[in-house]
């Protein structure tokens, strides 16, 4: 019998392994890191424990969708897991514009690197609970 990798499973992966060089970016240049990605200096003052202390989240985000693809027993665990924060990060960045702390604008400017990693790692995961709940 071939086994195949899900081309699903090859995305996640490549999501997981981006997510963990974020990470691992914030860590080792936190300084670096707030002035190379677009939007940063305007969330706030440069402070190199609390990009650190996010670096560390990031890496384990990307360990989770790096595991979930090699894992399918703990899949959907560790891919709700990654994404609830994800989730969470992009409604912060949202409430943070209904609050009147930033303008809409900041949206766009998010969107790639906040709101699309949510929406990504929500159908990510919708696709291993449905997949790990179908009968084989």
């Amino acid at each position: 019998m071939k086994h195949t990798l899900h081309p699903i499973l090859i995305f996640a992966a490549i999501l997981g392994v981006a997510m963990a060089a974020n990470g691992v970016f914030m860590l080792i240049n936190p300084s670096l890191w707030y002035t190379a990605v677009p939007g940063v200096e305007r969330t706030g003052l440069f402070n190199q424990h609390f990009i650190r202390d996010i670096g560390l989240l990031y890496v384990a985000i990307g360990a989770a969708f790096i595991g979930g693809s090699v894992s399918p027993i703990y899949r959907v665990l560790l891919w709700a897991s990654a994404t609830t924060w994800l989730t969470a990060h992009a409604l912060f960045h949202f409430w943070e514009v209904a609050a009147g702390i930033c303008g809409p604008d900041v949206l766009w400017v998010d969107f790639p690197a906040v709101t699309l990693p949510s929406i990504v790692g929500i159908g990510l995961t919708f696709w291993a609970w449905k997949t790990a709940s179908s009968p084989s």
